[in-house]
């Protein structure tokens, strides 16, 4: 198995991922992604087709530098468990050092042992006390919410 991981640059490059995302992405928003400073994803191609992404915001702070917020990791089910997730997790990691960032994180739930697996396999560490608390602002015109 061949795993290629590029830097995608181009709205089709995001659009061709389109099978790994929770919906199906829209072009418009694809070209807003693209245009926005820091933001980024990485795409691994297995035999030259899309096999699963990682993507990624950088944070900045005018008291702590650059971080990476490791924003969402995907993998289509043929290809998990053959080492893509951790294999992109890395190449995520050495884009944000390459950018200057002082770190990168992720924010997992607890029971989702398969994110948290690859995360460590990777060499991610739990800092033990991290709670999320989100706010809930209706979905994006026309989409459907996972698990609605």
């Amino acid at each position: 198995m061949d795993i290629v991981i590029r830097l995608a640059t181009t709205t089709a490059e995001l659009l061709g991922a389109g099978h790994l995302y929770d919906v199906a992405p829209r072009p418009e928003w694809a070209d807003r992604f693209l245009a926005a400073h820091g933001h980024l994803m990485l795409i691994a191609y297995v035999d030259g087709a899309p096999a699963g992404f990682v993507s990624g915001i950088e944070m900045l702070h005018p008291d702590k530098g650059t971080e990476m917020c490791l924003y969402e990791l995907s993998v289509g089910e043929p290809f998990r468990r053959r080492g893509i997730g951790r294999a992109l997790t890395h190449a995520l990691a050495a884009e944000a050092r390459t950018r200057g960032c002082y770190d990168m994180w992720v924010g997992v739930e607890r029971d989702n042992e398969a994110a948290l697996a690859v995360y460590r396999s990777a060499g991610a560490a739990d800092d033990g006390g991290f709670a999320m608390l989100t706010w809930e602002f209706g979905s994006p015109a026309g989409t459907v919410q996972p698990g609605s």
